[in-house]
């Protein structure tokens, strides 16, 4: 039976500069590509804040795909969250320029009816305090799933930890596993966040793909393979998005459907590095998940 999903997290826009191109004040934040890509799976209601410099073409393009915008919150004296960012040769590594939190210095949660009753709950890469403060106003959340970054582990680690084991799920990228666990072995760090209390763990690799540490076992698997990497920008975040949106969406969160749920979300975060923004992610569909769910698959069949 399908749930309500909640995203919370950032809407923003972003300056981003690749090796290839670079596109200057366009739809970008972990609730934007999260929201966009759980679409997909579940009915999804959206939390966040954006300032008076936010365009309506922006808030139409997530009403396009059916997120719920009630929870969205408009601050009419600042502009909205700003990051400008470089990706260097082979997008191997990514520099922050600037980073300006404008509408989220004073952003204060909150949520109607329909969004306190959700049974899923995303809690996209925002600080923290952010994500405890909407969780707290969740009445009985039945999964959790967190998302997080190396600037929290880094700045705010004890809130976070806090977090860590009130939610379900956590999902970090591999250096961010690594710096939580304190270890540079990637399987012993997976293992190293459960006994921090998280109950399972999903460990991105990138372009190799994710790994699920889990009381009922272990699981991999592989991304998809992109030939045309134009911009990474919100790849994580709609893994997360399309994996909640998918349990969501089924409402099991058995250790079998989280796998199904890392499947949909390795799909749909290929389609979003293709291109700036989330235009890919918005234009490709469903159908094109689905096949290139089957493409993974495929490729990760022995026999």
């Amino acid at each position: 039976m399908s749930e309500k999903l909640l995203v919370i997290g950032s809407v923003a826009y972003d300056c981003i500069e690749t090796p290839d191109d670079s596109a200057d004040f366009i739809l970008g934040g972990s609730a934007s590509y999260a929201a966009l890509a759980a679409s997909y799976f579940a009915p999804t209601i959206i939390s966040a804040v954006v300032g008076n410099d936010f365009k309506e073409s922006d808030i139409k393009r997530l009403t396009a795909r059916s997120v719920d915008i009630s929870n969205l919150q408009f601050d009419s004296a600042k502009p909205t969250f700003f990051w400008r960012g470089k990706y260097h040769e082979n997008f191997n590594s990514r520099e922050t320029l600037d980073v300006r939190l404008n509408a989220y210095e004073d952003f204060r949660p909150a949520l109607d009816d329909n969004a306190r009753n959700a049974g899923f709950v995303l809690l996209g890469n925002i600080s923290p305090a952010v994500q405890s403060a909407v969780l707290d106003l969740v009445r009985e959340p039945k999964f959790v799933v967190l998302d997080t970054m190396d600037l929290w582990i880094g700045t705010e680690r004890d809130a976070l930890m806090k977090l860590v084991r009130r939610c379900d799920l956590l999902i970090v990228n591999d250096s961010e596993a690594k710096m939580l666990a304190d270890t540079s072995n990637i399987i012993v760090a997976g293992n190293t966040l459960l006994k921090l209390g998280a109950k399972s763990a999903i460990v991105k690799t990138g372009e190799y793909g994710a790994m699920l540490f889990h009381k009922d076992g272990f699981f991999a698997i592989p991304a998809y393979p992109v030939a045309s990497l134009h911009d990474p920008t919100g790849a994580g975040d709609s893994f997360a998005g399309a994996l909640a949106g998918y349990l969501a969406g089924c409402g099991k969160t058995d250790f079998a459907s989280i796998k199904l749920g890392m499947l949909a979300g390795a799909a749909t975060a290929s389609m979003t590095v293709e291109s700036f923004s989330c235009y890919k992610l918005e234009e490709n569909g469903l159908d094109e998940i689905e096949r290139r769910c089957e493409y993974i698959k495929k490729i990760s069949q022995i026999q």
